[in-house]
């Protein structure tokens, strides 16, 4: 059977099931889902058992579209959505997707509109033939979800061709009923980075992430291991991203570099935190000289070849795999990954980087999924002595350490990552204030968090249930208080430091550059001042030697001359604040993991710690459990 033979038989039971008043015009691949172009489409909106039986009978997902001729003008359109629209939801920008045939609404909450007003968005569609996307109104103005929702507008054309491409690959015919399930490990295992895992059955190839290994510079170590003989780039049907860490992502636009035009599947807030993250992998190692394996160009590309997905939606992304997310708790829009293989012939979990333990910024891991027969699983923590202080040990020890620095006279550093790590300690500081365990100073926030905070704002239905109630129901925003003051990088650093004590918040987590290091110039000589590192500082960082009690450090000034930093600010490191599972949190993901899996594969851990955890699972749990090597291919059925 040809795809052309699998595209008349569904059209077959579509105009076989559909009323002849619909006026079908087109039936088409778009990606996973079946579009159906009606001239009538009134007619299946007003009545949705005609879809559902479609899609019972051919067991694909369906979507409705107007056929272009009977779309209204726009400016008419904009009239009815907002006579229609109550008052109480405030519309923004409305933009008109002329290929999809989609008008995409922004309001300030789309989940009320939604529920409470899904007939009105129905109505919308009735009277203007434009398919209603509502979306939220960002909170804060963020450069990189602008710069995402102009170019998926802008190049919709081109990606409704990619959609066509993608689907015909989806539904080709299936040749072999049964056989192996293999994975190839290319990069991750028995090392932290470059995560990158090959998964191949008769039909399909799929790769789980693409990252890079940051830190290792100019080395075949620092990417993952495309070279080996598993892997054919024209034969890959996806590439599913866990989450945007550049571990995980960050090699992910080489592969569209070198030929590659299939689908990448991820979360939304994924797709955003990934483009902003990529552009500024391109950006630092362009301004260190370093090498840049890829160019804005392959970022785009990437960008406009993503499929996002919400949790819980079952994707086919090839003629024998079904994919599903579930939270993973890491960061915003981090995904742990399920497979169903066949017809339930194999199902396979990979966790990613995950935590099995509630913050305030998100909701514990997933521990539940229908079937599970081989787990992949992180160990980045995985040594017994990596216990990790309760989060609520960590959020007093901070505050104390500000507090002692505050009533000196003395100003706080606190170096971060963009994503997630920044956000918790924002949260903190906030209740701290509010329940006046801390004086009111300000909070001076400056680089690369600004941006990653407002696309966290942009998502609330993806954070911890306690902050989407305060941020959707009581309309709080704790992001936004009074006490954060976003710094330009125009700002004159050391006119802000003559003030009196304040707080600062800036990236990179680990003094490799960025604001952070300039704030750190200035403020490292004065001993009332206190630095406070809240993540792991890799052995060679700049972190890591302030950390270790060198008190004199050499530092190149941007005019190249180099000088002398004196350290004698006081030091604090932080452990507690981790978007990882510690030791203990691991095993009881895996005492808890429903169904048991047979196999367990450890990955994502240095190799003592990796090849611990997987002998621990044998003996607590009575698991075939292994730690494989990079360029090992493992049969998993």
């Amino acid at each position: 059977m040809l795809i052309e033979d699998t595209l008349v038989m569904i059209r077959e039971v579509i105009l076989k099931t559909v009323p002849l008043d619909a006026r079908i015009t087109r039936i088409e691949f778009e990606g996973p889902e079946i579009a159906i172009y009606s001239a009538n489409p009134r007619v299946l909106y007003e009545d949705e058992t005609i879809i559902r039986k479609i899609a019972k009978i051919i067991k694909k997902r369906i979507i409705v579209r107007s056929d272009p001729k009977v779309r209204l003008p726009q400016d008419r359109a904009i009239e009815i959505i907002k006579e229609k629209i109550p008052p109480e939801i405030q519309v923004g920008e409305i933009h008109f997707d002329d290929a999809f045939g989609e008008v995409i609404i922004e309001v300030d909450k789309p989940g009320l509109v939604i529920v409470k007003y899904g007939d009105v968005l129905k109505q919308v569609a009735i009277e203007t033939n434009w398919r209603p996307k509502v979306v939220r109104k960002p909170p804060m103005k963020s450069v990189t979800l602008e710069w995402v929702k102009r170019l998926t507008v802008q190049e919709s054309d081109y990606r409704k061709k990619i959609l066509r491409n993608v689907g015909s690959r989806i539904h080709r015919p299936t040749v072999f009923k049964s056989g192996d399930v293999r994975i190839t490990c290319l990069g991750g295992f028995r090392e932290v980075g470059r995560s990158a895992i090959l998964v191949e059955t008769p039909e399909s190839v799929v790769l789980l992430d693409c990252g890079v290994k940051t830190g290792v510079s100019y080395s075949i170590n620092e990417f993952p291991r495309l070279d080996a003989p598993e892997f054919d780039i024209e034969r890959l049907d996806a590439v599913v991203i866990s989450h945007a860490h550049l571990d995980h992502c960050g090699f992910l636009p080489f592969l569209f570099k070198y030929g590659y035009d299939g689908p990448v599947y991820c979360t939304q807030p994924t797709r955003d935190l990934m483009a902003l993250l990529q552009v500024d992998y391109l950006e630092v190692a362009a301004r260190e000289g370093g090498l840049t394996p890829y160019s804005m160009r392959d970022v785009r590309e990437a960008l406009l070849h993503t499929i996002p997905l919400d949790y819980g939606e079952v994707t086919d992304i090839a003629p024998d795999i079904r994919l599903t997310f579930h939270n993973s708790g890491h960061i915003l829009g981090s995904a742990m990954v399920h497979l169903h293989i066949g017809e339930g012939a194999h199902n396979l979990v990979y966790t990613g980087d995950f935590k099995f333990g509630r913050t305030r910024l998100l909701e514990p891991a997933s521990y539940v999924f229908p079937r599970v027969e081989t787990l992949i699983i992180e160990s980045t923590y995985g040594a017994p002595s990596d216990v990790l202080p309760q989060r609520i040990e960590a959020e007093h020890q901070l505050i104390e350490i500000i507090s002692q620095t505050i009533s000196r006279g003395g100003k706080v550093l606190i170096p971060v990552l963009s994503v997630g790590r920044s956000q918790e300690i924002m949260l903190v500081l906030n209740e701290a204030f509010t329940m006046k365990y801390l004086p009111k100073v300000p909070v001076y926030i400056e680089g690369m968090v600004q941006e990653a905070t407002a696309i966290h704002m942009a998502y609330p239905e993806n954070l911890s249930k306690s902050l989407r109630e305060k941020m959707l129901r009581k309309d709080e925003n704790p992001f936004m208080s009074e006490a954060f003051h976003l710094v330009s990088p125009r700002t004159n650093r050391e006119e802000l430091l003559e003030g009196d004590p304040c707080i600062i918040i800036a990236t990179s987590g680990m003094l490799t550059g960025g604001p952070a290091l300039e704030y750190f110039k200035l403020m490292a000589p004065d001993e009332k001042n206190s630095i406070i590192f809240v993540s792991y500082q890799i052995a060679g960082t700049l972190g890591r030697r302030v950390l270790s009690g060198v008190k004199e450090i050499p530092i190149v000034t941007r005019g190249g001359k180099s000088e002398i930093i004196q350290v004698k600010l006081r030091v604090h490191s932080i452990q507690g604040f981790s978007g990882h599972s510690d030791r203990r949190q691991l095993l009881g993901f895996m005492k808890r993991v429903t169904p048991r899996p047979e196999k367990v594969i450890v990955c994502h851990g240095e190799e003592a710690k990796a090849v611990n955890l997987a002998e621990t699972f044998r003996q607590l749990f009575k698991v075939n459990a292994y730690a494989p090597y990079n360029l090992e291919t493992i049969r998993l059925k």
